[in-house]
């Protein structure tokens, strides 16, 4: 499964709670990112230069570092994606990758929340943590880029049928409920 939605929405919060109540691991590309810089592997030093530039990193080695970390033996039962795929070539690149082990993803869940209200959350987070990069320009510029480039990849889930939609206004408990609730709504038990 994965989970998506725009920046400060939530989803690295909902994603680790509903990976301790499913018992499946997180598959954050932020953090995997992260592990291959801090531990100076090849891949971690093509994506410093990308980091180090303010650039994304490009799909390519994305979905290089997916595809290493989705062949791991601690997702073989499950995994809950965050942060991927964030364009329609990312999601062919994961259908493909998911093709070759015979799986499928079996859900997305996208987490709403609308406009005004994450731009508020990113700049109290900001203040919060000391942030000088999440100025009100880039959280919106941020935001301009989910929509136009992430937002088809919900689409294109929708279309497959398999596209839950949470309300993510709220506070961490509700949003949580909701996740739950909808989940279990499109997974009754037996």
């Amino acid at each position: 499964m994965l989970i998506m939605g725009p920046p400060g929405c939530g989803k690295g919060t909902q994603a680790e709670r509903l990976s301790r109540r499913l018992g499946i691991t997180v598959v954050s590309t932020g953090e995997v990112f992260r592990d291959h810089v801090k531990n100076l592997t090849p891949l971690g030093q093509e994506v410093i230069v990308h980091l180090d530039a303010g650039d994304l990193v490009p799909d390519t080695l994305t979905n290089r570092v997916v595809r290493d970390r989705l062949n791991q033996n601690d997702v073989r039962v499950g995994f809950l994606l965050d942060g991927y795929p964030r364009n329609t070539s990312q999601l062919a690149e994961l259908d493909f990758i998911l093709a070759i082990n015979g799986h499928a993803l079996d859900v997305a869940v996208q987490l709403t929340v609308d406009d005004a209200e994450l731009v508020r959350r990113m700049l109290h987070r900001a203040t919060m943590t000391g942030r000088s990069d999440d100025t009100e320009d880039v959280i919106r510029h941020r935001l301009e880029l989910y929509h136009q480039e992430t937002e088809p990849v919900a689409s294109a889930y929708s279309q497959r049928g398999i596209l839950l939609s949470v309300d993510g206004m709220g506070s961490e408990d509700e949003i949580f409920g909701r996740l739950l609730a909808a989940l279990r709504a499109s997974f009754p038990r037996p």
